[in-house]
C-alpha cells in the first residue's frame, strides 16, 4: 500500500518524502484546495520545486484540486489543473464533477483520482465516475466500517484509498455548511473552515472563551488548552444535554487496522494534516512508514497520539461504536 502524506508549504512537502512518503499531496495557495489558509499551500514556482524533488527521489506528487467552481470564475479551477499537469503532477484531486470532465477532456492520459470531498461511498457511484470522467483512484469518505472499504474495494473499478491517521471532521465529506453558516466562508468553496479573520478569544472570570464570528464556541477553565474553535468542535446546550454535540475533539488513528485494510485491498493510505507544522509531518510519517514496514514499536506509535488534536483519538466509523 502507497504511503500519501501532506504538505502544506515546500519545506514540509521535503520532510514528508524525506520520512518515508510514496505520494505527497499539495495544493495552491487560492481556493481550488480545501486547506486554503493564510501561510499555506505553495505557488506554481514551489510546486514546480517539489515535483522535481519528489521525482528524483521515486516520490509521486500529487495537487489536490478540490474546492468545487463557482459560477462565472470557472477559470480559477480550470488553470489549476493546466497548471497542475504542465508542471508535472502525478495526479490531480477532484471533487467537483465539471472540473473532472475538463481534465478527462483536455488530458485523458493524465490521472485522475476523485476527493474524499465528492463523498462517493457506495459501489454504482464510483462506477459511473470511472467510466464517465476515468477516474484511476477514489478517497473514500470516513464513514465506513473496514468490512464495508472491503466490499467497495472489491466491486470498484478504480484504487481506493483511506485516512488512517490525522484531524476527523463530522464525515459529512464536502457537505458541511456550519462554517460558512458563521462566517460566509465556506470550506467547499473557498476552502476555508473557521477562518483566522473570524477567530477570537476572551476571558470570563476564570475561563478562556473562543468565538467564531458572533458564536460562543467554546469555554474553557484555567487548566484545560483551549482548542481552535470550529463549530463542529464546540460545547454547546441542547435541552438537558450539554457538550460536544457534534463531534469530541478528537483525531482519527486506525493504525492497528492497517493489516485488514491491506487484507481489505485497499491501495493507498492517507494522512491528514496539510495544516500541520513539520514536527508532526515529519514524525508522524516516519512512524507510520516504520509500521508499513513492519518495525514501528507499540511506544513510538503512541507518541503519535499525543501530536493528536486534544491529544487523543478515534476509530471513528471504522468500527462504528458509538456513545
Amino acid at each position: 500500500m502507497e504511503l500519501i502524506c501532506p504538505a502544506g508549504t515546500l519545506t514540509s512537502f521535503r520532510d514528508a518524502v524525506d520520512a518515508g512518503a510514496d505520494a505527497v499531496y499539495c495544493g495552491f495557495r487560492n481556493e481550488t484546495n480545501a486547506r486554503n489558509f493564510p501561510g499555506l499551500n505553495l505557488s506554481r514556482d514551489e510546486l514546480a520545486e517539489a515535483v522535481d524533488y519528489a521525482g528524483a527521489r521515486g516520490v509521486k506528487t500529487l495537487v489536490a484540486i478540490n474546492t468545487f467552481m463557482r459560477a462565472g470564475d470557472e477559470a480559477l479551477w480550470t488553470k489549476a489543473v493546466d497548471d497542475a499537469v504542465a508542471l508535472g503532477a502525478d495526479a490531480i484531486i477532484i471533487a467537483d464533477l465539471g472540473l473532472l470532465a475538463y481534465a478527462a477532456e483536455r488530458y485523458p492520459d493524465h490521472r485522475r483520482h476523485l476527493s474524499v470531498q465528492a463523498a462517493a461511498a457506495n459501489v454504482d457511484h464510483i462506477n459511473f465516475l470511472v467510466d464517465a470522467f476515468g477516474v484511476k483512484r477514489v478517497v473514500l469518505p470516513r464513514v465506513l466500517t473496514v468490512a464495508e472499504i472491503a466490499s467497495v474495494t472489491r466491486q470498484v473499478r478504480c484504487e481506493t484509498e483511506v485516512f488512517v491517521f490525522g484531524g476527523l471532521c463530522v464525515m459529512e465529506e464536502g457537505r458541511c455548511s456550519l462554517s460558512s453558516y458563521a462566517t460566509g466562508k465556506s470550506p467547499n468553496m473557498q476552502g476555508v473552515c473557521s477562518p483566522a479573520s473570524h477567530v477570537s478569544y476572551g476571558r470570563n472570570g476564570g475561563e478562556m472563551i473562543s468565538y467564531l464570528g458572533e458564536f460562543t464556541v467554546n469555554r474553557f477553565p484555567e487548566d484545560e488548552p483551549a482548542g481552535y474553535p470550529t463549530l463542529c468542535k464546540g460545547r454547546f446546550v441542547a435541552g438537558d444535554e450539554k457538550g460536544y454535540l457534534f463531534e469530541d475533539p478528537v483525531s482519527l488513528d486506525v493504525l492497528s487496522h492497517i493489516p485488514a485494510l491491506e487484507q481489505a485491498g485497499v491501495s493507498a493510505l492517507k494522512i491528514e494534516g496539510r495544516q500541520r507544522g513539520r514536527a508532526y509531518i515529519s514524525q508522524v510519517v516516519g512512524q507510520i512508514r516504520k509500521a508499513l514496514n513492519k518495525s514501528g514499536s507499540g511506544p513510538e506509535m503512541e507518541a503519535l497520539r499525543r501530536l493528536s488534536e486534544g491529544q487523543r483519538t478515534t476509530a471513528g466509523s471504522f468500527e462504528k461504536r458509538w456513545r
